[in-house]
């Protein structure tokens, strides 16, 4: 991870910590009763319960050293001071698709925050990095593996 500041909404900064107090409370315990139980069976050479479980300890504790840096290196952006002319992170925009005259909403967020089944997107993926900045009416290009993809800007909003 850089040392670049991680922008992040409040409702982000929030599910973060949370996540980070789940794993450091609840999901600790749990893993170690698992390996308490996994070592109880013996010869650690072939116990895959305790392999599987020495894996996910490592998974889990390299999480929870990304959220740390990450939350240390947060910046809150504050939604209720957001120029709406301009999308930026923190804004949800109203577009319409183009090609299939189809209308979408999207929530702009950090990177950590992003969420496609939940409309929210990250201002570092091709759509976020084209909507930063523009305008209503303006008319987005993202590039896409087929083509390029053409949506104009309906709304610039808070939710």
């Amino acid at each position: 991870m850089s040392n670049e500041e991680v922008l992040l909404t409040k409702e982000g900064l929030a599910k973060l910590e949370e996540e980070l107090k789940e794993l450091k409370t609840v999901k600790r315990k749990e893993l170690a009763e698992r390996l308490k139980l996994a070592i109880s069976y013996g010869d650690l050479k072939e116990n895959s319960e305790y392999h599987s479980a020495k894996d996910d300890q490592a998974f889990m504790e390299t999480r929870i050293l990304t959220l740390e840096k990450m939350l240390t290196k947060a910046r809150i952006v504050d939604e209720s001071n957001l120029d709406l002319r301009t999308v930026s992170v923190g804004s949800t925009v109203v577009l319409n698709d183009i090609e299939f005259s189809e209308k979408m909403e999207y929530k702009i967020v950090s990177p950590a925050e992003a969420d496609v089944l939940d409309n929210k997107i990250s201002y570092e993926s091709p759509l976020g990095k084209a909507l930063l900045g523009k305008e209503v009416g303006s008319i987005i290009h993202v590039d896409a593996p087929m083509s390029v993809i053409k949506y104009e800007l309906l709304e610039i909003k808070l939710t």
